[in-house]
């Protein structure tokens, strides 16, 4: 039944060689490792009108120089990231770059930046999304966090199912929001300028002495979210069909070309049209009103701006579970991350994608503006630290033409940083959790490298040297009395060695005595030891005996362990009963150098 329930949910198991088949051309990939950077339109500019309002409506009007700020450095990030996806064509992006020019130390700082912003960007997506709904259906705003752990149930169950599936069912409503907002651009452009619309913009002359730099700095920080998801094609270069580094940088240069004609758009009309920023209606809800009033449209834009907003996300389930994947083979996270699921996809890094974002949805309570500071300054780390690789390596390689590349890189680094810098100094109540977290992240990486380290140190052999060592066989029995499962595994006891012994712990006087008439009765051909425990404990009688036969007979014998354990027909038939050598097992593999195996016998009825 299980295995129906996730054929119906995920589809049926993909052969390896499908794989190629899961690659991804242009047009798909546009759409799902751009949805992050693209949604971002929805709030970038309302998150720039957030901090200019505190100066009053008339500050407003700094949200075009600004506005012009975020695009230049937009195309200095694609310009940059294009000649990262040619230089380093397996993907990886910052990290690898890091790791390739920087350094362990850094590269760990730009992985762990990387794995918690995408966790963010889920988080963030799935959040802002519920914005956009309760703001056309302000009755649903007590049910916000319900509805984003829907959606990010939906995304999961969606990507568990493959790259290729999930590409052509999510691509739709992506292209869908493109069309809309451009809709929404032409149309409130040409009735602001034929008079179709209130002209609210506030005026220059009233800004310049009310709005410090300060302010601007932490506006301009803000709009900067715009630019996140900018990194996931470089980071998701074997997503893309061959030749893949090609695909990957013309799909790049394309989301930077839609997403700076948008937020273009978006924030000109914010200002022609006065909006300011509300509780309870996104920019977007008020420029679509502004434009087509409560109507149709109207709708149809809130609709397409929430489905783009949570499937942003669909970025995060793109780049996480590869990144992941190399953390993972390079022993800085378990291995389970490099397990392909029956759909091809790395589904352990989806799932747990899925949990921490939605963790991260309760806490916050779906509130988007605490979640975005985090979010950007956890994208810009690796930005800067990708921009910092990338000059060193044209340093370091001098190809033809590095010193326009080196002159791209050093622009883009000394950008980012300030960005990073202005954050840190301007949301630092906000942001200051990243300080405490992220050199968690990094000591977590550096404890599962070396205990990886160590285990291959302790497992490796000398191939020479190091044969199989042939020893004898002593095996004990636990027994809790004479049932079909101790027959059967005595049977099997004895086909293993000569050397087999019953080991029974009794409480009392009464029951030991009945144990060893009922044993001598019965003559299984095995010689039956009773102890006594005055305290009711089974395990530490059993192991003072291990400890004594190991003693004796350890240099010549190895130690096996047999556990009787039957086996229900039902599964929940098994809490009826006491899970004694369930607990036995866990006990003496944590605690004894000795050989544990359960011989289960199965019931039946």
């Amino acid at each position: 039944m299980t295995g129906n329930i996730k054929r119906l949910l995920i589809g049926r198991p993909m052969k390896s060689n499908e794989l190629e088949g899961e690659k991804l051309g242009r047009l798909k990939a546009l759409a799902i490792l751009s949805s992050d950077a693209l949604s971002s339109v929805a709030y970038g500019t309302e998150q720039i009108l957030l901090v200019l309002i505190i100066a009053g409506s008339a500050a407003l009007w700094y949200s075009l120089p600004i506005a012009l700020a975020v695009l230049a450095l937009l195309a200095i990030l694609i310009v940059s990231y294009r000649q990262t996806i040619f230089a380093y064509p397996t993907g990886g992006g910052a990290y690898i770059v890091a790791k390739d020019n920087l350094g362990k130390f850094s590269s760990l700082i730009a992985g762990g930046s990387l794995l918690v912003d995408y966790i963010l960007t889920v988080a963030v997506s799935s959040s802002a999304g519920t914005d956009a709904i309760t703001s056309a259906f302000p009755i649903l705003h007590d049910d916000r966090v319900l509805i984003a752990l829907a959606m990010i149930v939906f995304l999961t169950l969606m990507n568990l199912r493959g790259v290729t599936e999930s590409a052509s069912v999510l691509a739709i409503p992506i292209y869908a929001f493109v069309v809309a907002i451009f809709v929404l651009i032409i149309v409130g452009t040409i009735n602001y300028f034929t008079g179709g619309a209130p002209a609210a913009a506030p005026q220059l002359e009233a800004t310049i002495s009310n709005v410090s730099l300060f302010l601007l700095l932490k506006a301009f920080s803000s709009g900067c979210s715009a630019l996140t998801g900018v990194e996931a094609v470089s980071n998701a270069i074997p997503n893309f069909r061959d030749p893949a580094p090609k695909n990957a940088a013309a799909t790049l240069v394309m989301m930077g070309l839609i997403l700076g004609a948008m937020f273009t758009g978006i924030t000109l009309l914010a200002y022609w049209y006065g909006i300011r920023p509300d509780e309870k209606a996104t920019v977007i809800s008020q420029i679509a009103e502004a434009t087509f009033g409560r109507g149709w449209m109207y709708f149809v834009i809130q609709g397409v701006t929430a489905v783009i907003l949570f499937l942003a996300a669909n970025t995060a389930y793109s780049a996480f579970p590869l990144l992941a994947f190399m953390l993972a083979k390079d022993k800085y996270l378990p291995h389970m991350f490099m397990v392909r699921g029956d759909r091809l996809g790395f589904s352990n890094g989806i799932i747990f994608l899925s949990v921490m974002s939605a963790v991260l949805v309760v806490v916050f309570k779906g509130n988007t503006d605490s979640l975005i500071p985090l979010y950007a300054v956890g994208v810009f780390i690796p930005f800067t630290l990708s921009q910092l690789g990338m000059m060193i390596r044209w340093i370091k390689h001098k190809p033809k033409g590095w010193q326009g590349k080196l002159t791209v890189n050093t622009i883009g680094m000394l950008t980012t940083l300030s960005i990073t810098l202005i954050f840190i100094f301007t949301k630092f109540a906000q942001v200051w959790v990243i300080f405490i977290f992220l050199p968690f992240v990094v000591y977590l990486f550096a404890k599962i490298h070396l205990h990886y380290e160590n285990t291959a140190d302790q497992l490796r052999i000398d191939l020479a040297t190091d044969k199989p060592c042939i020893k004898g066989n002593t095996v004990i029995i636990p027994v809790s009395g004479i049932t079909q499962v101790v027959r059967s595994t005595v049977s099997y006891a004895k086909t293993l060695s000569d050397s087999v012994v019953a080991v029974y712990i009794g409480f009392d006087d009464e029951s030991i005595r009945k144990m060893e008439d009922k044993w001598a009765e019965w003559d299984p051909g095995i010689r039956l030891i009773v102890l006594k425990s005055r305290y009711r404990s089974i395990m530490r009688p059993l192991r003072k005996f291990i400890e004594t036969v190991e003693w004796k007979k350890g240099e010549h014998d190895n130690i096996t362990v047999l556990i009787p354990q039957f086996i229900t027909k039902h599964w929940w038939e098994a809490v009826l009963h006491n899970q004694t050598s369930l607990m036995m097992r866990a006990y003496l593999l944590n605690n004894k150098d000795v050989i544990v195996t359960t011989v289960p016998f199965h019931l039946h009825k």
